[in-house]
């Protein structure tokens, strides 16, 4: 073989195709070396789908649950039509079989990545790129309204809310204040009454000596659960601030 038969030899087999990235935070986007595919709103639901199960699946449970509504027989039409319009030159979505599905190996999806940093931080394994990882990442298709995806758009809210509160912590212990108070702010926009966050805030403003911001976050948050659910904050909660001159005008307390 000539050199310049082997040199076009080497480039086919080194050839690889461009990265696919799949998005499910904030809504659905796909595509493939920075170039957006668009594609019909079936082909999404099946992609998402695919993409919330790290395991192959059987093509007649794929086809009931998406299209819970319809026939077995017009279930396992729509799924083949989605599956021909998944279909594209150099763009490899789906593994499939004659009895089951999977999302291609090839796709990254931001959900399992956001996932992976998810776990890492409550393992307080973090790394200083996680808080901008966790900060953005939002909800998992928060304008589709498919049963399918309540539990785990909810699963997915709730890990990160814990990872964005247990790295504001592990930052704050390294004296990181900016960066700390950065991700509890982050967790308290998710969730405005969820106070697990509020209390970090709390904490963290404490531990830099700003009582004022400490009394400011705490009276907020206690206006917003009154105005929101007519209920007040937890003992826990108001143990933090026990002793500082709370927003009433009360002096602090006493021992």
């Amino acid at each position: 073989m000539s050199a310049r038969a082997e040199d076009h030899s080497s480039a086919r087999t080194s050839f690889v195709e461009p990265p696919i990235h799949l998005g499910l935070l904030k809504g659905f986007e796909l595509r493939q070396d920075g170039t957006q595919i668009r594609l019909p709103l079936s082909a999404q639901r099946l992609l998402a789908f695919l993409a919330l199960h790290e395991r192959p699946l059987q093509r007649l449970y794929v086809a009931g649950t998406l299209w819970l509504d319809s026939s077995q027989d017009a279930a396992n039409a729509n799924l083949r039509t989605a599956l021909w319009r998944l279909r594209r030159p150099g763009c490899v979505l789906v593994d499939a079989t004659p009895t089951e599905l999977s999302l291609a190996h090839g796709v990254v999806v931001d959900l399992r990545e956001t996932e992976k940093t998810a776990q890492r931080v409550l393992a307080h394994l973090g790394e200083s790129s996680d808080l901008d990882a966790l900060c953005v990442a939002g909800d998992l298709l928060p304008d589709w309204y498919d049963d399918w995806l309540l539990v785990e758009r909810e699963r997915f809210r709730q890990l990160r809310l814990h990872a964005l509160e247990s790295l504001a912590e592990d930052l704050a212990a390294g004296s990181r204040f900016a960066a700390a108070t950065e991700a509890a702010l982050a967790a308290v926009a998710a969730e405005p009454l969820r106070e697990s966050a509020h209390r970090v805030l709390v904490r963290l403003h404490l531990a830099e000596g700003n009582v004022g911001e400490a009394i400011r976050q705490y009276t907020l948050y206690s206006t917003l659960l009154r105005d929101e659910l007519g209920l007040e904050p937890t003992a826990h909660m108001q143990n933090l601030v026990r002793s500082l001159p709370v927003a009433n005008g009360s002096s602090p307390a006493a021992g």
